[in-house]
């Protein structure tokens, strides 16, 4: 028995859930977000940060300098929350702002030597809490996971809901 079948037992070892509710990939899917979600949140927060931190970091990182509505877009942070991401990095001294040159109504972002440093301690500190989110996979199991997980959300983000 794995160790959700066990959660889906009572003490008196009948099972709670249906199988054919327990067994649907779509409520797997939701409750393993579920699980990762506050894996990730209370990991990056023991590294006083957040997953909206790292999102913006990373882009900056891979992307370069950009506006905050680049930054949204890239991200998929809310423009309207955006700016307080960035007050919050910029108060680590892990961004800078500065008037961009073409068009002094907006600012352009860039990551800070620390915000580069911080990336990286944030990178390992993922990468520890993947290794735990996916222990029961080998490294095998783990690539393929994220090819089929990878496949499955490249395909619905092109398909235009009903």
């Amino acid at each position: 028995m794995t160790g959700a079948e066990a959660a889906d037992m009572p003490a008196d070892g009948a099972s709670r859930t249906p199988d054919r509710l327990r067994l649907r990939a779509s409520r797997l899917l939701s409750q393993l977000s579920t699980r990762s979600d506050r894996l990730i949140t209370e990991g990056l927060a023991g590294a006083d940060a957040r997953k909206w931190h790292y999102a913006v970091l990373a882009s900056l990182q891979d992307h370069g300098p950009a506006s905050q509505a680049t930054l949204s877009r890239r991200t998929g942070i809310y423009r309207s929350d955006m700016v307080g991401v960035l007050n919050e990095l910029t108060g680590h001294h892990l961004v800078e702002r500065a008037p961009d040159p073409a068009d002094q109504r907006r600012n352009i972002i860039t990551v800070s030597p620390e915000g580069r440093r911080q990336l990286r301690r944030l990178d390992k500190v993922l990468d520890d809490l993947h290794d735990e989110l996916l222990a029961p996979l080998d490294p095998a199991e783990r690539d393929q996971f994220v090819r089929l997980l990878t496949r499955l959300l490249d395909h619905h983000s092109r398909t235009p809901d009903p």
